[in-house]
């Protein structure tokens, strides 16, 4: 059986991760760090944010479109669905947060100037606002700062430690580039604190079940 959304519009929509019932799409690919391009050609043209219902159907788009605005990708944690909305005519990033998507509710604001805008986003089990690239740089709910490998990424925060994962590759035969016959590629979990010390790793990825889960694969 196909089913349609109340509204279509050829989009592309994923499951909001942590949960079955919503899933959601951006208007535009544009990432947060890419507004400081747009700015020096004077200006973007502005990006929504639409939540679609896997149950009743219905689209909800919390916010109409406005120049300079764009959205980040939303999570669900501790019971609620929250995205970054940034604002840079005000030179704000907002943190949303909502229970039904018809009524948002601002939880931070943050000034951009002060921020790296680089992968900013929403990770954890409980709601934290970072940007990573050579740096890892925490702003909400704690601040916090370290130096990130160039094969690495932070992808969760829990129990006071910043998850890292690093990509590894062994076996590639950099003369004839291409794959030797040992060639292999995984990933190692790294726990860290927020120094960034280590504090255990191991082979292994991690993944966001539909139930709110991590798993470590």
């Amino acid at each position: 059986m196909i089913r349609k959304f109340n509204e279509v519009e050829g989009r592309y929509i994923e499951r909001v991760e942590g949960q079955e019932r919503f899933a959601y799409s951006l208007s535009d690919t544009e990432d947060f760090y890419d507004m400081i391009e747009w700015q020096e050609k004077g200006g973007y043209q502005g990006a929504v944010i639409s939540f679609y219902d896997l149950e009743s159907g219905e689209v909800f788009t919390p916010f109409p479109k406005k120049r300079n605005v764009m959205y980040g990708r939303p999570v669900f944690l501790e019971g609620k669905y929250f995205f970054l909305q940034g604002d840079f005519d005000e030179k704000k990033i907002t943190l949303y947060s909502f229970t039904t998507p018809t009524a948002p509710v601002a939880v931070t604001q943050l000034d951009v100037e002060k921020l790296d805008l680089l992968n900013l986003k929403i990770v954890g089990e409980k709601v934290h606002i970072i940007s990573h690239d050579e740096k890892v740089h925490g702003y909400y709910p704690e601040e916090f700062a370290f130096d990130l490998e160039p094969n690495e990424t932070v992808e969760l925060i829990a129990d006071g430690k910043v998850y890292v994962e690093a990509w590894i590759e062994e076996g590639w035969d950099c003369e004839n580039d291409c794959p030797n016959g040992d060639y292999r590629f995984y990933h190692k979990l790294i726990a860290k604190d927020f120094e960034g010390n280590v504090l255990s790793e191991e082979v292994g990825q991690l993944y966001h079940g539909s139930d709110g889960t991590w798993w470590v694969s």
